[in-house]
């Protein structure tokens, strides 16, 4: 298999929101909020037209871009056997990935991500990890990871406990990894772990301009230029209408971005611009076609509602 993707199990559910209801819910836009209680979830959502519904997930839209592209590629996340957690694993069936875990009854529901559509095209999220977030080492299938060329990690996934001793037993496994940053707010509870993945673990990292910066407390693009030199290991980063830029050790290639495009909804452009870059990886593209595979699968996603094509 090219590339196992390991991260939250999470069914999508978007729905088009006013700027008001991002307010009257204290709710940062364009965000991601974690929300433990199941209570309130179900109330944030008890007042909302439903748009679509889709199994989700960073890393999972990763995979699926990556399968949709003809990669061989699978995913390892935790649901419940509930209606969700059915649907969660058909809809990553009829993508042709590989699901590597068996849903048991949990006494706790299976994952779900409301997104919140603004007029603005920007989208806020609200998070209930449900049993995605409770994943251990003993759903991590050794076997199956020594026989991928590269795992595929989300930042949102890390926590202390049993996460992280599933992170942990995944990258020991591993042959080669990448992860994602996945979010500011992430980027900040976590921060001297991450920096110790960064620096020690990841042979591939994807940030976005903001995390980057804010995972070495960086006042400018500069200083983060030079960390990325001084690691010696790949860093690609997002930013925005700047485009984006490879770097490692001394090789630091730029690309930008594809206009007048009709933007509708950028959920999922972050995690089709992962699937892109590491198609062109894994199939031994030049950097800058890399990249340009990144910025195509994004520009694609981002005219559309929902973060798979």
């Amino acid at each position: 298999m090219k590339i196992l993707g390991i991260g939250n199990a999470i069914v999508d559910v978007i729905c088009k929101v006013d700027d008001d209801f991002i307010t009257q819910n204290n709710l940062t836009k364009g965000t991601m909020k974690l929300i433990f209680d199941e209570n309130e979830f179900k109330s944030l959502m008890s007042n909302l037209k439903i748009e679509k519904t889709i199994s989700g997930g960073s890393v999972a839209n990763s995979i699926v871009g990556l399968s949709q592209l003809g990669d061989k590629v699978g995913f390892i996340g935790k649901v419940s056997d509930d209606k969700l957690g059915a649907n969660y694993e058909d809809g990553l069936k009829s993508e042709n990935v590989e699901y590597f875990y068996s849903k048991k009854k949990e006494e706790i529901p299976t994952g779900t991500c409301l997104i919140l559509v603004t007029p603005d095209s920007e989208r806020t999220m609200c998070t209930f990890l449900g049993i995605a977030g409770k994943i251990s080492e003993n759903d991590i299938d050794a076997e199956v990871i020594k026989k991928s060329e590269m795992i595929f990690l989300e930042g949102y996934l890390w926590d202390e406990g049993d996460p992280k001793k599933a992170f942990d037993k995944a990258i020991n496994s591993a042959n080669k990894v990448a992860m994602s940053l996945s979010d500011q707010f992430c980027v900040d509870r976590h921060k001297p772990h991450f920096l110790d993945l960064v620096k020690n673990k990841l042979d591939i990292t994807f940030a976005n301009e903001q995390e980057i910066m804010s995972l070495i407390d960086a006042k400018d693009f500069n200083e983060v230029i030079n960390f990325s030199k001084d690691l010696k290991k790949l860093l690609v980063i997002t930013r925005g209408e700047k485009g984006a830029i490879f770097i490692n050790g001394d090789e630091v290639v730029e690309n930008g971005i594809k206009e007048n495009l009709k933007i509708v909804d950028l959920t999922g452009a972050g995690d089709l611009f992962a699937a892109g870059f590491l198609h062109g990886f894994i199939n031994n593209l030049s950097s800058k076609d890399c990249l340009n595979k990144g910025t195509e699968m994004s520009s694609k996603v981002i005219q559309q509602i929902g973060a798979r094509l």
